[in-house]
């Protein structure tokens, strides 16, 4: 009687049989003994197979630092505080201008040769003086830093015409037509100097109705031909217009 039971036997007939697969072996003792050892370092082993994908992806590690350019740099719209200040005469005088600077207009302080001295109080050779300022391309220091103008180099002030407010200035071109970076730097130049009024508002508006203010020869002209006069608006230098310059032209009130 043989000692090969009929299951024993047929795994034998097929192993022996050509072209039949046989059964997998048995891992040997030193394989279990790797799997063991591989399920007890556990993140540690995860950690060396990640490591082991990486490198066959191709990212190579290397101790050679790599140059990747100069870091992106950003304008600090803030100027030097070591230059020194030109000496001034007995009509200079400390003002602060606004200028574009990135997204907003930001103040710098020039000194300048302001008409009636330190205590100028006239106010339209005051607001031209200033606009002047605000004309000039920015200084080297300035430019530098960041700092440029969008006030055209045509735009010009007059006084009051009849019927306006003191304190209101006549510009050449129509405030919808200035541009709203310009109109922001007006304002807030303007503002708490003695352009502005009690509450340090800037009132403007564009050209008036027959072309002359009470700043000319004070001919008032026919009254017959007189066209209107372009409305007044009333600003105020606040964060939203220091901030949002390009809200300019629609941010005033009816003066």
């Amino acid at each position: 009687m043989s000692r090969w039971s009929p299951r024993r036997r047929a795994v034998q007939d097929a192993a022996d049989t050509p072209g039949v697969l046989s059964a997998p072996a048995r891992p040997s003792r030193a394989r279990r003994a790797a799997g063991r050892s591989m399920r007890r370092a556990g993140p540690l082993a995860l950690l060396c197979v990640l490591a082991s994908l990486a490198a066959g992806c191709g990212i190579r590690a290397t101790s050679v630092p790599v140059d990747a350019g100069a870091a992106p740099s950003r304008v600090g719209c803030v100027l030097p505080t070591d230059q020194e200040s030109p000496p001034g005469g007995d009509g200079d005088a400390f003002v602060r201008v606004y200028l574009v600077c990135g997204s907003r207009v930001s103040p710098v302080e020039r000194e300048v040769r302001m008409p009636g001295g330190r205590s100028a109080a006239e106010r339209l050779p005051v607001a031209r003086k200033l606009l002047a300022e605000l004309k000039r391309q920015p200084r080297a220091t300035e430019e530098a830093a960041g700092f440029e103008t969008a006030v055209p180099d045509d735009l010009t002030v007059d006084g009051a015409a009849d019927g306006d407010p003191d304190e209101a200035l006549r510009l050449n071109r129509p405030l919808g037509e200035l541009p709203p970076f310009a109109l922001a730097q007006l304002v807030c130049t303007y503002a708490d100097t003695a352009v502005a009024d009690a509450d340090d508002g800037v009132i403007l508006g564009g050209p008036a109705g027959d072309g002359r203010s009470r700043s000319d020869d004070g001919d008032d002209g026919d009254a017959g031909t007189d066209r209107a006069a372009a409305p007044l608006q009333r600003y105020e230098c606040n964060a939203a217009l220091r901030t949002s310059p390009e809200e300019a032209v629609g941010s005033g009130t009816e003066a």
